[in-house]
C-alpha cells in the first residue's frame, strides 16, 4: 500500500504523507517512497511548483517513528540518518519552490522536512519542535544546521536544548512560519500562493533560491559574485525578453507556454 500520495494540477504537484494513524511518522518505508516520489515531481516538466503536506488534521509529519527508531543499531541509525538528510537536501535544493502546509504537528523530523521547504504555511493548531533531547538524541535531518539560519543562533539553541514545542503564533513570531491559516483554508491558501509564484519567469524563480541557498554558506561579497552571474546568465534565454516585452507592452509575462 503507497505511504505516499500525489496529485497533479494546475502546474502544482501535491505531495501528501499518507499515515494518518501514526500521526505521518517517518520510517525507512516513507523515506524512500516519499524521496522516489519528489524526485519524479522535480522530473515531471508539467510540474511548477510542489506543495507537501500529512494526511488528516492531528499532523503534518510528527517525526520519526519512535517503535522503529528504538530497534536500530548505531550503523542503522546512520543509515537511516542519512537517508533523512538526502530527502532534506532534496527538498531544499529543488529549483521548484517547494511550500509545506504544516496542518498540525511537525515534530522531529517533521520540523526538519519543514525547514528544508522554501516557504512554510501553518494552520492555527500547528505546532514545531525538535524534541530530540528528551528522547537522548538530537535533530538527525539537518535541524541543527537550518533551524539557526531561519531564527537565529540563540533561539535554535533554546529550542533544541530544551525540546521545546511551539505553536503557530510563535512560529510566526520567530520567522519559522511564513502564514497562519485556518485548518479549512490552510491547502487553498498554499494553492493560491503557487498561483502567484506561477506567473512568474521558472528560469528566474530557480536561480533566485540558488543564489539564496548559496549564499547563506559564503562571505557576501562572493554570494554578490554569485548573484550576478546568475543575472547575466538569464540574459541568455527568451524568459527575460518576454518578461521585459510583456512589461513595455503593459499586458501579463506568458512564461511557461
Amino acid at each position: 500500500m503507497s505511504l505516499i500520495k500525489i496529485n497533479n494540477e494546475n502546474g502544482i504537484s501535491e505531495i501528501t504523507i499518507d499515515r494518518p494513524e501514526a500521526l505521518n511518522a517517518m520510517n525507512q518505508d516513507v523515506v524512500a517512497e516519499f524521496s522516489s516520489v519528489l524526485q519524479a515531481a522535480l522530473s515531471d516538466k508539467e510540474t511548477g511548483i510542489i506543495i507537501i503536506t500529512g494526511a488528516g488534521d492531528k499532523a503534518f509529519i510528527a517525526g520519526a517513528d519512535i517503535k522503529a527508531m528504538q530497534k536500530m543499531t548505531a550503523e542503522e541509525a546512520l543509515i537511516y540518518g542519512k537517508a533523512g538528510q538526502k530527502l532534506t537536501m532534496l527538498i531544499e535544493s529543488s529549483p521548484k519552490p517547494v511550500i509545506a502546509a504544516v496542518n498540525g504537528f511537525a515534530l522531529g523530523g517533521g520540523c526538519e522536512i519543514a525547514m528544508a521547504c522554501h516557504i512554510r504555511i501553518a494552520s492555527e493548531n500547528a505546532s514545531f519542535g525538535q524534541p530530540e533531547v528528551k528522547l537522548g538524541l538530537l535533530p538527525g535531518w539537518g535541524g541543527t544546521q537550518r533551524l539557526p539560519k531561519i531564527i537565529g543562533v540563540g533561539r535554535a539553541n533554546e529550542l533544541i536544548t530544551t525540546g521545546k514545542i511551539i505553536n503557530a503564533e510563535e512560529a510566526l513570531r520567530i520567522g519559522l512560519a511564513n502564514i497562519i491559516s485556518s485548518q479549512d483554508e490552510l491547502l487553498p491558501t498554499a494553492r493560491k500562493m503557487a498561483g502567484t509564484i506561477l506567473r512568474n519567469g521558472p528560469r528566474a524563480i530557480a536561480s533566485s533560491l540558488h543564489c539564496i541557498k548559496e549564499g547563506l554558506s559564503v562571505p557576501i561579497k562572493e554570494g554578490m559574485k554569485i548573484e550576478v552571474q546568475e543575472f547575466s546568465k538569464l540574459f541568455h534565454h527568451d524568459e527575460q525578453m518576454e518578461g521585459l516585452t510583456a512589461f513595455i507592452e503593459k499586458r501579463p509575462a506568458n512564461f511557461r507556454d
